[in-house]
């Protein structure tokens, strides 16, 4: 144990000694012990993801600009990836912890990941991306904080907490991924956690916070459930929205929020009610049988129990909708990022190119699948940045497999094969995301944080875009398109690698509904790209292969 420390502190001070050097951002070291646990969120045991044994995962604690170690473990008995959901691993899409770009980790083995929060702020978390694990847990809360030189829009507030929330299946993960390869879908839930779990009500529930009289405190909100939009709200108490991934919003007040699959929301609340339990509450929205999960937060040294009339979820898609509305870009805050005043005046930028995905449900040979454009995603055995990184793609992918319209018969006609699509690098791109199902639809764009500027019933054409937001709409990283609706974002992509766009509803993105843009520099410049790592893992065709020559 003593030699183990020791190496610890001499790795500790080599890192912060190399700092000190190079003059780089500060360096913060994780370790996360990834294995198979007996949980009980229901009352029923059974087998969980824990990291460091707990679930959900510890929390990652950083500031912006921190270079993230992170080293994994995985003592599962399969592959296993975690992924930094929202964070943009600039030039660094090797980070990235997805299938396109990453060789899983094996059993047994370790693999660390180099993460850099660059310029960025916000509510963000992590969670498996490999197979059906993350319905077995393995994801946990990232906040990023300002710097101490970068005002914030609001005073310090008394404590900062994490909430996760999301739907919860008593299904193992290995049992709802052979319900999808077997062609079957994994149907609703049967519950919602918060923090993984939920209260009772029989007055013997542990609060999951406290507040003292009078103070205020943050609230970081994020869906990380599998498929499930839930709405959010605390009872007798308003919430201020404040950030949402990764920007400071306008500061409005609410009595409760629609969270979607992979969206974040932070929030402040002032303990100004009388000092007892309140509950907060979370439940299902767009479905018939309606689940609610409900978690203390109790009044420091109060001991009257909660109410138990919780507040009521509001009804329909087009108040949801209508909340979309209500989210501002603020314009006068300042940021991590560069040009923090709203200076970047995306709405006077030219269009460079327009994409139109439609998603679609097809059953193929008897099996379900779900599609973008017609084309249902596979992952192959080699990672597709590895193949184009050693100069192979040709032997494992195809380059623009999709169009960039939609065909109008897009919902009669599917192949299975990877889909990548192909983008030049900084060209200002808006993408049209078209839902002509009855379900809800959440995407999220790894590498990017993209403009939201609409989401209207009915179909999309070129003059839906004077229902456009081009003034303030909130920079983010994942879009709701509800049922017969399309969304519509603006971004540059000028963040080289190879990145994935996703349905953040797990069954959908498992069965085919997400693409890899492949974004590549002009030249093999590490002013545009990093180098693949020396301790990337390697698998597939380019396993024995030599390396090619860095970028310079």
């Amino acid at each position: 144990m003593g030699r183990v420390m020791f190496v610890i502190l001499l790795w500790l001070s080599a890192g912060t000694l190399l700092s000190v050097v190079r003059g780089e951002d500060p360096y913060l070291f994780f370790t996360f012990n990834v294995t198979y646990g007996t949980i009980s969120p229901l009352g029923i045991p059974q087998q969980g993801i824990l990291i460091n044994g707990q679930f959900p995962g510890p929390n990652i604690n950083c500031t912006s600009n921190n270079n993230l170690m992170i080293n994994v473990f995985n003592n599962l008995d399969e592959p296993f990836l975690l992924t930094w959901h929202g964070i943009q691993q600039r030039k660094n899409c090797w980070q990235d912890g997805v299938a396109g770009t990453s060789c899983p980790i094996p059993p047994g083995t370790n693999f660390t990941y180099h993460v850099q929060v660059k310029d960025q702020i916000g509510s963000y978390f992590y969670y498996p991306s490999t197979a059906m694990h993350k319905a077995a847990g393995g994801f946990g809360g990232l906040r990023v904080n300002s710097r101490l030189l970068i005002p914030v829009p609001y005073p310090d507030p008394e404590d900062d907490y994490t909430v996760l929330i999301g739907d919860w299946y008593t299904k193992s993960h290995t049992t709802l991924r052979k319900l999808l390869d077997s062609g079957r879908s994994i149907g609703r839930a049967e519950a919602v956690l918060i923090n993984g779990k939920t209260a009772k009500g029989d007055g013997k529930d542990e609060p999951l916070f406290t507040m003292k009289p009078g103070k205020t405190y943050k609230y970081r909100i994020c869906n990380v459930g599998l498929k499930a939009s839930l709405n959010f709200r605390i009872q007798s108490h308003s919430m201020k929205l404040v950030e949402m991934e990764g920007s400071h919003v306008v500061q409005n007040n609410y009595d409760s929020l629609d969270v979607h699959v992979g969206g974040c929301f932070t929030v402040l609340v002032t303990a100004d009610k009388v000092p007892k339990d309140y509950y907060m509450v979370a439940s299902t929205r767009f479905i018939k049988s309606v689940l609610t999960s409900k978690g203390i937060i109790r009044y420091e040294n109060a001991k009257a129990p909660a109410s138990p009339d919780l507040p009521k979820a509001p009804l329909g898609w087009a108040w949801s909708v209508n909340q979309f509305h209500s989210f501002r870009w603020n314009l006068s805050a300042s940021a991590a990022r560069p040009n923090p005043q709203g200076s970047y005046k995306y709405g006077n930028i030219n269009i460079t190119r327009t994409i139109k995905l439609v998603n679609s449900a097809i059953r193929t040979k008897g099996k379900l699948r779900y599609a973008l454009n017609g084309v249902s995603h596979v992952d192959p055995e080699t990672p597709l940045k590895l193949a184009q990184y050693f100069e192979i793609p040709d032997k494992v992918f195809k380059y623009d497999t999709i169009p960039d319209i939609a065909p109008s018969d897009v919902a009669d006609s599917l192949s299975v094969q990877p889909n990548v699509l192909n983008i030049t690098h900084r060209d200002f791109v808006e993408i049209i995301f078209e839902n002509h199902e009855k379900t809800m639809q959440s995407y999220h764009l790894d590498g990017y944080s993209f403009f939201a500027l609409a989401i209207e019933p009915g179909r999309w054409t070129p003059e839906r875009r004077k229902d456009y937001n081009l003034l303030d709409a909130v920079s983010r990283h994942t879009i709701q398109v509800f049922p017969k609706c399309w969304a519509a974002i603006m971004l540059t992509f000028d963040n080289a690698g190879m990145w994935n766009l996703r349905s953040e509803h797990a069954e959908n993105r498992y069965l085919g509904q997400q693409l890899y843009i492949s974004v590549l520099s002009p030249e093999r410049s590490l002013r545009d790209e990093l180098n693949m790592p020396d301790i990337q893992l390697l698998c597939g065709l380019v396993k024995n292969l030599p390396k090619p020559a860095p970028y310079t």
